[in-house]
């Protein structure tokens, strides 16, 4: 699980207590810039403040990295920093779920075990749409 560090995000310890159990769902992605779409499982994850792709998916897949300006480095749950990079790419989809669609932007980090994860805020959001 990472959190996003910016200079306005504070950091909170959370114990087993505030864990989740995985909860995953099929979305789908679609590349913009050709219209394509993937079928992906990804997994809701209570912890991330953010949407982060892996950059393994991301050029299997063919998504077209956008550099950002300033890198956003990552913690894990631990408070640790990501011993990966920071993030220095997103990529911008639209999300499919059933009949819901939103184009976003998504943070692209190195080395992770799920392709696609989600923000539980992103989900609450948009509950009343998917639920």
């Amino acid at each position: 699980m990472l959190t996003r560090v910016t200079n306005n995000t504070p950091y909170y310890n959370l114990d087993n207590r505030d864990m989740l159990r995985e909860v995953t769902v099929k979305i789908g992605l679609e590349r913009i810039d050709i219209q394509e779409r993937v079928t992906v499982e990804i997994l809701l994850d209570s912890g991330t403040t953010g949407l982060v792709m892996s950059l393994e998916f991301a050029r299997k897949q063919g998504f077209k990295l956008k550099k950002i300006e300033n890198p956003i480095y990552v913690r894990n749950m631990d408070g640790t920093f990501n011993k990966e990079e920071p993030v220095e790419n997103i990529v911008e989809v639209n999300i499919y779920y059933q009949d819901y669609r939103e184009k976003t932007e998504i943070d692209v980090i190195n080395g992770q075990k799920w392709n696609v994860i989600l923000e539980m805020p992103w989900l609450a959001c948009h509950n009343p749409e998917i639920d």
